[in-house]
């Protein structure tokens, strides 16, 4: 396989799964991308060695070509490529896993099933010996990426409010129902309901998410024929959510697995640091910035800083130049290794004004949306934005909604007084 023929194949710029194939068609790796196409790109960037190792440059030799499957979000094409590796087994998955930590999803055979990860090893050894503590009713995995599957966890605990392993405490479980992600009570129509629930859980690590949207739009429809419309409100907020799956911490956690780290980095900072601001106002009145934070693609929010802009005007670029020098006036915070900021050329070119005044040399990506709001184009040095996209995306897209909460909450107080 080479660069010119994967050009041929015009892969989509979305979230999905990919395999690369010998001449006999056979898999020989498969992963998982935000983005398949620059994903896939990458696998002939000339640092390929240095990044995914020399196993990865072999595979990509070996292959004659590749094929992908679309998935709505990132937590899908997460469970469908345990799906895919476990069925075919590719020699470039098996030979590079490190079986102590995969982790496999459990779903006890229980009055109440719990949900919860246990470690492969420890449960294929257990099962063996017939020392397991639980029924299971349903085992989901391998999955390799134990940080990744934790999160995506979270997700599906928002849409499935299920019980854990730890239930069986009091205290623990309390909490979790405090917050809506277990079963309110006992009853036996609570239980009714935790078990559609379940069952719900268990056809998204299926692959079924059509199935679920068919069976919970009739759910819907009989609540409303029934006039049981606190059920159907329910029902429709979850077909919301599936529809709408966050997948920004996913996205993060994605991309620090993934960007290569020197080992000796400039100045001694640990991790590579991006700061991403974004301006939000309303027609130019409340007008704020925000400056949000990550190292090696996880949030560090003890670094996010809030600006108030006293020039009231509908003017991004000069509000986007009055906080970044703001910013540079704090050399105790440590310099980012990229700057993103949000918007187009213009944008792009007051940043790197302010900081070539001051005679700092960072790169600068800036994002440019489209009539949705989502992220259609990345501007700046080719090298950067195509190696840190999903980092860049993602730190954006935090950026946006941080500028927006402390908006809404100045105008909420300028509207109060």
């Amino acid at each position: 396989m080479t660069s010119q023929g994967l050009k041929k194949l015009h892969t989509p710029d979305t979230p999905g799964v990919y395999v690369w194939r010998d001449a006999r068609k056979r898999p020989l790796y498969i992963g998982r991308a935000t983005s398949l196409r620059d994903r896939l790109k990458s696998y002939f960037a000339a640092d390929l060695i240095e990044t995914r190792g020399p196993r990865i440059v072999d595979m990509v030799t070996k292959s004659k070509t590749v094929t992908w499957q679309v998935t709505d979000s990132v937590l899908e094409a997460i469970i469908l490529e345990s799906k895919l590796i476990k069925r075919y087994q590719p020699h470039y998955n098996v030979d590079e896993r490190d079986d102590k930590s995969d982790q496999y999803v459990v779903v006890t055979d229980e009055e109440w099933p719990r949900v919860f990860t246990a470690r492969a090893r420890d449960y294929d050894a257990m099962r063996k010996t017939g020392a397991l503590p639980y029924k299971p009713k349903k085992i989901f995995g391998p999955f390799v990426h134990s940080g990744l599957l934790k999160d995506a966890l979270k997700i599906l605990r928002k849409m499935f409010p299920f019980r854990d392993l730890k239930a069986a405490d009091p205290r623990h479980e309390a909490f979790y129902r405090s917050l809506g992600r277990s079963p309110g009570t006992n009853s036996r129509e609570a239980r009714q309901k935790y078990l559609k629930t379940i069952e719900y859980l268990m056809m998204f690590f299926d692959g079924r998410k059509k199935d679920i949207r068919k069976r919970l739009q009739t759910d819907m429809n009989d609540a409303v024929t029934d006039m049981r419309f606190e059920d159907a409100a329910v029902y429709k907020r979850l077909l919301y959510a599936i529809d709408h799956i966050n997948d920004i911490a996913l996205i993060k956690k994605e991309a620090g697995s993934w960007v290569n780290r020197p080992a000796d980095r400039v100045g001694g900072k640990p991790g590579f640091r991006i700061e991403a601001y974004d301006i939000a106002h309303l027609s130019g009145t409340n007008v704020v910035g925000a400056m949000t934070v990550s190292v090696d693609g996880q949030a560090d929010k003890s670094g996010y800083r809030k600006f108030k802009i006293s020039r009231q005007a509908n003017d991004d670029i000069a509000g986007l130049a009055d906080i970044l020098s703001r910013r540079l006036d704090h050399p105790e915070w440590p310099y980012p290794d990229l700057i993103v900021v949000d918007g187009n050329e213009m944008h792009l070119n007051a940043a790197e004004a302010v900081l070539k005044a001051r005679r700092i040399s960072i790169p600068i990506a800036a994002v440019t949306k489209d009539e949705h709001h989502k992220a259609s184009k990345i501007i700046g040095q080719a090298d950067t934005t195509r190696r840190f996209k999903d980092a860049i995306v993602a730190i954006n897209a935090e950026a946006h909604r941080f500028a927006i909460a402390y908006h809404r909450s100045i105008r909420t107080k300028s509207l109060l007084q």
